[in-house]
């Protein structure tokens, strides 16, 4: 316990709140309560409490018939209780009384109970009682009470009336942003004025697309926890709002949400001291100015999207006009197609035809899957035309002159790496086909020709999230050629039979003898070797095949038929 009554007054400020037992609460608006001891040592009275309790925020006061009786809050966080000797004695006054009372106050998280009028032995059990709970107690002279009530409701007054006058500032210069056509980046500026620390906005799954604040500031920023390698924000892993005190205190985020769409993430950081409640309200303001020009932004990027995605689209069909014609267009777009380049088509893995989602959830779902690969390219290449289309993104990415195929598809990588990130956010699985590089915009329809089968013939052979170059496909990409799946099914089923099947264990081992068999051109050694065979297993196993799909060793258009049956088995989605 300290004593306090003949202690200099205490500094005004909101500090952090102190945690009670079990979970801790976030910080609510209002003044501490080591404010209010200054106060009661200005006014001749006695605080008795631990350190630590002194450091709550207090929103409100009141009396101590209103905490206690029928119709009293369940919680009285953060809230001053005000008793004097009359409320007391209503408790009948002994000391088993007081002490169920100071129990039951401390319980409901009261933030100190201020007593006036006591003496004696009800104030020494009084004492005794708040001791015992830990609840911090404020004895005031009767002759000061009124004073003293008079200057804590002064101070909240004071403090509500500069929160509300910072938040109706904020709210007027946030607004003028956006009305001189301000972007994102502004915003952000602004609220770092307010803030003195960082702000970002990012998307909904983290990446971040605007900034603001000193380089110190992002920089500590960027080195917390809460971004993964990639520099995206993880925003299924941040709680929104007000934070309790803690490591993650100096941090805090809240959603940009215009109608029923999440826009994305505003978050704010400070190296230097926690941020209140009040900060929150500021960054909720901020949210919704900015839920206005990501609206604003988009509804006239929606313009020009459709007119670059119909150029684009020309290019890919080789409706664009000359290769001259068609480079000059794109470069009035600000981008550059007149250098080596592939083509590369990223699709959704989830069939949007048969989602359960409704129809403006998928489009905004393939929006933002568009807007994601913009970002992503723009950052390192901002030349680079990438248009979302109605069931696929394409983007035109540059590469070396005489690039190889393994460098490409480190180039490829890279992106699709940074668009996919390292989980989470609500993004959803794709995959990805990639061309071989053109050096003209003549070669564009084919190269698109291209990626498309990559990426089709791609989730076949390796499932979702598959990233394929159009030269590994091989003879995979002749069988994509027959649209009819039924066709193929029953061609592997007439050629392997029951192997077709996974009816019996054995029948994968088997599947798998007969294609090392096949691709080491029937070398019985070489296929021992690579399956860990004694050659005498392996020439039981090849007599056991041979019962079942005919003597394919001899024979080798059967050979061929059966390589052909199981490359399509291989494939997934037929």
């Amino acid at each position: 316990m300290v004593k306090v009554a003949n202690d200099p007054p205490l500094p005004e400020g909101d500090l952090p709140a102190a945690g009670r037992s079990g979970e801790p609460e976030p910080e609510v608006s209002g003044i501490s309560l080591r404010l209010i001891a200054g106060l009661a040592a200005a006014a001749h009275g006695v605080v008795r409490a631990e350190a630590a309790r002194l450091d709550v925020s207090v929103d409100s006061t009141t009396p101590l018939r209103s905490a206690l009786g029928d119709n009293a809050p369940a919680r009285l966080t953060h809230r001053l209780v005000l008793a004097d000797a009359a409320a007391l004695a209503e408790q009948d006054g002994d000391a088993a009384s007081l002490a169920a009372t100071v129990a039951a106050l401390d319980t409901a998280g009261a933030a100190g109970l201020v007593v006036s009028g006591l003496s004696g032995k009800r104030l020494a059990a009084l004492v005794k009682a708040a001791e015992s709970s830990g609840l911090p107690l404020i004895d005031v002279p009767l002759d000061h009470i009124a004073t003293f009530t008079t200057d804590v409701l002064s101070a909240m007054l004071e403090h509500q009336t500069a929160i509300l006058r910072r938040l109706e500032d904020a709210d007027r210069a946030l607004v003028q942003i956006v009305l001189a056509g301000g972007s994102l980046d502004d915003l952000c500026e602004q609220v770092v004025g307010f803030l003195d620390g960082a702000v970002m906005v990012t998307t909904t799954d983290g990446r971040v697309i605007a900034r603001a604040g000193s380089q110190r500031e992002l920089d500590h920023a960027l080195s917390l926890e809460c971004f993964d390698r990639t520099g995206r924000l993880l925003t299924e892993a941040e709680p929104m709002g007000p934070r309790p005190e803690g490591p993650t205190a100096n941090r805090s985020a809240v959603r940009i949400v215009a109608g029923h769409l999440d826009h994305g993430v505003l978050m704010a950081f400070c190296s230097h001291r926690h941020l209140t409640v009040d900060d929150v309200r500021l960054l909720e303001r901020a949210a919704t100015v900015a839920a206005l020009a990501i609206t604003k932004d988009q509804a006239v990027s929606a313009v020009e999207s459709k007119y670059r995605a119909e150029f684009l689209r020309d290019a890919l069909a080789g409706r664009a006009g000359s290769p001259v014609d068609a480079v000059a267009h794109a470069s009035s777009l600000g981008w550059d197609i007149d250098r080596p380049m592939v083509v590369v088509v990223a699709e959704t893995d989830e069939d949007d035809d048969r989602s359960t989602r409704d129809a403006d959830e998928v489009r905004f779902l393939q929006q933002r899957f568009a807007r994601a690969w913009t970002h992503a390219v723009a950052v390192r290449d901002s030349r680079s035309p990438v248009m979302g289309f109605s069931r696929e993104v394409v983007a035109l990415i540059g590469v070396p002159s005489g690039a190889e195929t393994e460098q490409v598809m480190r180039i490829v990588g890279e992106y699709v790496r940074v668009v996919r990130g390292d989980g989470g956010g609500g993004r959803r699985s794709f995959s990805a086909g990639v061309s071989r590089p053109i050096t003209s915009v003549a070669g564009l329809p084919q190269a698109y020709d291209e990626a498309l089968s990559a990426v089709t013939v791609g989730r076949q052979m390796h499932g979702d999230g598959a990233t394929t170059h159009v030269d590994g496909l091989g003879i995979y990409r002749l069988l994509a050629l027959i649209p009819d799946g039924a066709d193929l099914r029953r061609f592997v089923t007439e050629s392997l039979r029951e192997l077709a099947t996974d009816d019996s264990p054995e029948y994968a081992g088997l599947r798998q003898t007969l294609s090392i068999l096949i691709d080491t051109n029937m070398n019985v050694a070489e296929t021992a070797r690579l399956l860990f065979f004694h050659y005498n297993t392996l020439r039981y196993r090849i007599g056991k095949l041979e019962k079942i799909l005919g003597p394919f060793t001899t024979d080798a258009d059967l050979r061929l038929t059966l390589a052909l049956a199981l490359k399509i088995h291989q494939m997934r989605g037929i």
